[in-house]
């Protein structure tokens, strides 16, 4: 593919292109899924896939084929396109070649050797997790497995390969005997380490001790954020005001608020895409630039925003290796690497006299990016006394902003857990306002 990614750039050059991108993606998945305690379909998946940006007068054009006998046709139809569109004034350049770290635990070899019988043997783990814990049922599932393989050039002299890995597992649970009440759990991991039985037991043993719930009065308390819950916030509600697109186009909440103090003085968040085994972790973003660590929250102060090399060059900076495709079909955009969440760990249950900890939410997609107001549905929550867990809520809202959620948390536990790109323990914020 090296070989002929080159030719395509050299073919890009003869049709008249300034510079040209080549972005090569191949994937195998395989997917186990079951319903109930039944196998339902196992499937494996082969994908591969070709975008090509070409510029030419400082416009971008854009093309992708899942076909490499139809690649030079492919690089003719971007540059076609960039001949027809208007010329971008704030287009810099392509990235050029950099010095490209070294990033750790990303591949696994025990994941690309497996077959499908150990994949179900995997997902059948999850069911048989979920049968130590009587009285619930899975309702469904599923194991996964992929391996990819991207490959990017360009005429400014970037050339990198990679290779990764990741395993992932899901079970939902709902219990068979009295009040029903569900629950799940997941995990994702770069190696062949996650417990797929413990995973299908924890859901089921939240399902259980999730039945007959109570009802609690509107108030305002603390509320302690299970990993899950608030990634789904951030990720929806504070992580969109970070983008810089959104910051240039006036869609953030953060414009003109760089080194001010934002959030609790003992909080840092930083975007770090080379953390070792992390889901978003890579040599490069996606379109070459280098990976790096970014800061955004430092001790609560906002540090920055973050940057593809399009938004980097409308301002004059460098970009933060930030770039992101959703596949080879889509030119790159601003996106996340890893995100992590920096407190102070505690024993965070123990430590909080009263209020509510909640699992999981529902409807974080809804939240304004903007303002960072947003309202949830929380689920398998449970009232706090005396530093630990008493009894099942039956029904929870919690409406509140982002912005003032960062601003009032008091405290981390040490069970932080990657939830996708998110890597975050649970977070304890007051004054929330919460109704039964």
């Amino acid at each position: 593919m090296y070989e002929l990614a080159k030719k395509a750039l050299n073919i890009a050059e003869k049709a008249g292109a300034e510079e040209a991108e080549i972005y090569y993606v191949s994937n195998h998945s395989t997917s186990v899924n079951f319903k109930k305690d039944a196998l339902e379909s196992a499937k494996d998946r082969f994908s591969e896939g070709i975008g090509v940006r070409a510029i030419v007068n400082g416009a971008v054009g854009f093309a992708s084929t899942n076909s490499a006998k139809d690649l030079e046709n492919t690089i003719k139809i971007a540059v076609a396109e960039a001949r027809v569109r208007e010329n971008d004034p704030d287009w810099v350049a392509l990235p050029s070649n950099g010095k490209y770290p070294t990033v750790a635990g990303i591949f696994d070899k025990k994941i690309e050797a497996m077959k499908l019988e150990e994949c179900i043997g995997y997902a059948m783990e999850l069911v048989e997790g979920t049968k130590e814990v009587p009285g619930t049922l899975p309702t469904s599932g599923s194991f996964t497995r992929g391996k990819s393989r991207q490959l990017i050039l360009n005429t400014n002299g970037v050339e990198i390969e990679e290779e990764s890995t990741a395993v992932s597992g899901f079970v939902d649970v709902i219990t068979v005997n009295g009040e029903t009440s569900t629950a799940y759990d997941f995990d994702v991991s770069r190696s062949l380490g996650i417990d797929f039985r413990a995973l299908g037991k924890h859901a089921s043993e939240l399902a259980i001790s999730s039945g007959n719930g109570i009802t609690i009065e509107a108030q305002k308390t603390n509320v302690v954020f299970h990993p899950f819950a608030f990634s789904d916030i951030l990720e929806a509600a504070f992580a969109p005001s970070l983008d810089a697109d959104n910051v240039q186009k006036g869609r953030s909440g953060l414009i003109g608020k760089l080194g001010e103090e934002l959030a609790a003085p003992e909080l840092s968040i930083y975007d770090d895409g080379l953390v070792e085994a992390g889901i978003e972790t890579s040599a490069s973003d996606d379109e070459g630039v280098p990976s790096q660590r970014t800061d955004v929250l430092e001790k609560g102060v906002l540090k920055g925003y973050l940057y593809d090399s399009y938004t980097a060059g409308k301002e004059g900076v460098k970009s933060t290796g930030n770039a992101a495709r959703g596949s080879y079909t889509s030119p790159p955009a601003v996106g996340l690497r890893n995100f992590i969440i920096d407190y102070p760990q505690t024993d965070l249950i123990a430590d909080t006299d009263s209020g509510v900890f909640v699992n999981t939410v529902i409807g974080a997609h809804t939240a304004n990016s903007i303002s960072g107001d947003f309202s949830v549905e929380a689920r398998n929550a449970f009232t706090i006394k005396d530093g630990a867990l008493d009894k099942p809520i039956k029904s929870l809202m919690i409406s509140g902003n982002a912005f003032d959620l960062l601003k009032n948390i008091t405290g981390a536990g040490t069970d932080v857990r990657k939830v996708g790109g998110f890597i975050s323990p649970s977070i304890r914020v007051s004054d929330m306002s919460v109704i039964g």
